[in-house]
């Protein structure tokens, strides 16, 4: 067995994507983890019966999420509904469901929302001036507004958790919103031990050759999710060994405890 690929870490000529890591490679280390997503992060198949009519249908076990925590050993929430918003999300969704609640506190969090707020729902992306990092009742009614809400109200209650900001894979005609994918840059430059999962630019393009082999109708197939699971495994792989500093006490997120004399906090 070739090892060298688990000893190489921090290798600048290497890209996200580059390959698939086995299993996920070191995404095992974040244990547990929410995903705070809309219907793609969801399993949602879209059904049609004989007149036409279109049905959308959660099944998570087939979400990404649940592919990564069986690929992985993790545990994976999803935090997630087909249709939803970031906005739907702050206002009413996470806490009717429980989703802020102590039992489900995770030590790394992947949000994939913007495609119903920005291309679906037309909201304005705002950015970051639009954050108030004292008081997130504050924040601007934006895309940018109520996602960061989201890292805001979540690192309230667990402030060393890692996070991975999600882009929208391109289409055949390319980035869909470049403002969505700069936004998420943007935050990572706001809140500590955050990262970009950058589809947009790493990932195969959904055009009609992707949609054939992975789609049902408008959203992913069962192989679809699949392939979306060893992508965010694979870059979130990327991500620790290009970072070891960030992940070396991963272990201790969400406890008291901290290696004064090791790298990271």
């Amino acid at each position: 067995m070739d090892f060298s690929a688990f000893f190489d870490f921090n290798n600048s000529a290497e890209q996200p994507l580059e390959r698939l890591a086995p299993n996920g490679g070191y995404t095992a280390i974040l244990r547990t983890v929410g995903c705070v997503g809309d219907s793609l992060s969801s399993g949602e198949f879209e059904s049609m019966d004989a007149e036409g009519n279109r049905g959308y249908h959660d099944m998570f076990e087939y979400s990404w999420g649940q592919f990564l925590a069986r690929d992985c050993g993790l545990t994976v929430y999803n935090f997630s509904r087909g249709g939803m918003t970031a906005k739907e999300y702050m206002e009413g969704f996470a806490e009717e469901n429980g989703f802020w609640d102590s039992d489900k506190l995770c030590r790394a969090y992947i949000l994939a929302l913007g495609v119903n707020d920005i291309i679906n729902a037309h909201m304005p992306v705002g950015d970051v001036s639009d954050i108030d990092l004292s008081d997130r009742r504050n924040n601007k009614k934006t895309f940018a507004g109520y996602y960061a809400a989201i890292v805001q109200r979540l690192k309230e209650k667990r402030p060393d958790a890692r996070f991975f900001f999600v882009t929208m894979p391109k289409d055949e005609n390319g980035t869909r919103s470049r403002a969505h994918t700069d936004l998420l840059y943007a935050l990572t430059k706001v809140f500590p031990h955050s990262y970009v999962i950058d589809l947009d630019r790493y990932a195969p393009p959904h055009d009609e050759a992707f949609r054939r082999r992975f789609y049902l109708g408008g959203h992913l197939n069962a192989a679809g999710y699949l392939l979306t699971a060893k992508q965010v495994g694979s870059y979130i792989d990327w991500i620790i060994r290009h970072n070891p500093d960030d992940f070396a006490q991963i272990g201790f997120v969400g406890t008291p405890f901290r290696n004064a004399a090791g790298p990271g906090d």
